[in-house]
C-alpha cells in the first residue's frame, strides 16, 4: 500500500523574523510611534474622554480619571509580549488611537494586530486605514507569514473591519476566554504573505486620492476591493 502520510510543504531557506522593537512608520496620514504614558497618555484620556463605548470589547477601560489612564499604560507598554504604538493622524496633528502588535511568535512567523483603540476622531478616517496598512506592510516586508485579527465574536465593528482590511475569516474559537467577568467567544482572521501583494495592491488604490472626490467621498470601498483577495468572507457579516 502506498503511504499517504500528508505532510506540509517545504518552506526552504526560512529564517525567522525580527521582532518589531522600536519602530517608527509614517504614511501620508498616519504616523506610528512607540507608546510612552509620559508623552502620550494625557492626549489619548482627552481623546477618549466622555466615550466609553470604545472600552467596551477591550479588556481594559473605561478609566474614571487621566492618572488611572497613566498608571495602566505605563505598565501595558513594559509587557514582553506586545508592543504598542501611539497613533497620529497627521491631518490634526493629534495623537487619537493606539494599537499593539502581539502574540510575536518569529520561530513560525506569525504576529498579531490587536488592542486597538481608535478614538471617534481617529474612526472612519484614511489616517486610521493607512495605520492598519502601514503595520501588515511591515510585518509581511519584515519576513512574517501570517498576520492575525482576533476581536471578541459580538463585536460585529470590529469583525467587519478586519474584513474590510482584506483578513480571511477562520472561525470562532467558542469560550476562549472570561473577560471582564463576561464569556467571551472569539472570532479569528488572518491575512497570509502570498495574499500580501493584492492586498497591497487594494490599499494603495483605497488611499489613492483618485479614489477620494472633492468632498471626500471615496469612489470604491477598500471593502469590494479586498475581496478579490480574501479567501473566506465571514458569513456573521451576510447582508452587510
Amino acid at each position: 500500500m502506498a503511504d499517504e502520510r500528508a505532510l506540509g510543504r517545504d518552506v526552504p531557506g526560512w529564517v525567522p523574523p525580527a521582532r518589531p522593537d522600536r519602530i517608527e512608520l509614517t504614511g501620508r496620514f498616519a504616523h506610528l510611534e512607540p507608546l510612552v504614558a509620559e508623552r502620550h497618555a494625557a492626549e489619548l484620556f482627552r481623546s477618549f474622554d466622555g466615550h466609553d463605548a470604545v472600552w467596551d470589547y477591550m479588556p481594559v477601560g473605561p478609566f474614571s480619571s487621566a492618572a488611572t489612564f497613566h498608571r495602566w499604560m505605563k505598565d501595558a507598554v513594559t509587557a514582553p509580549d506586545r508592543v504598542f504604538f501611539a497613533i497620529k493622524n497627521l491631518d490634526t496633528g493629534r495623537i487619537e488611537g493606539f494599537c499593539a502588535l502581539l502574540n510575536i511568535a518569529p520561530a513560525s512567523g506569525s504576529i498579531e494586530v490587536g488592542f486597538i483603540a481608535f478614538s471617534p476622531a481617529l474612526q472612519k478616517t484614511r489616517a486610521a486605514t493607512e495605520a492598519m496598512y502601514l503595520l501588515m506592510k511591515w510585518a509581511f516586508e519584515a519576513g512574517y507569514r501570517r498576520y492575525e485579527w482576533k476581536c471578541n465574536a459580538l463585536n460585529r465593528a470590529s469583525r467587519r473591519a478586519a474584513q474590510r482590511f482584506g483578513f480571511s475569516y477562520e472561525g470562532v474559537f467558542r469560550q476562549h476566554m472570561v473577560v471582564k467577568g463576561r464569556n467571551r467567544d472569539t472570532a479569528w482572521f488572518a491575512a497570509i504573505d502570498s495574499e500580501w501583494p493584492g492586498l497591497k495592491e487594494a490599499f494603495g488604490a483605497w488611499l489613492s486620492d483618485a479614489n477620494f472626490d472633492a468632498d471626500g467621498r471615496q469612489r470604491e470601498r477598500l471593502g469590494d476591493l479586498t475581496s478579490l483577495v480574501r479567501v473566506n468572507a465571514d458569513p456573521a457579516l451576510r447582508g452587510c
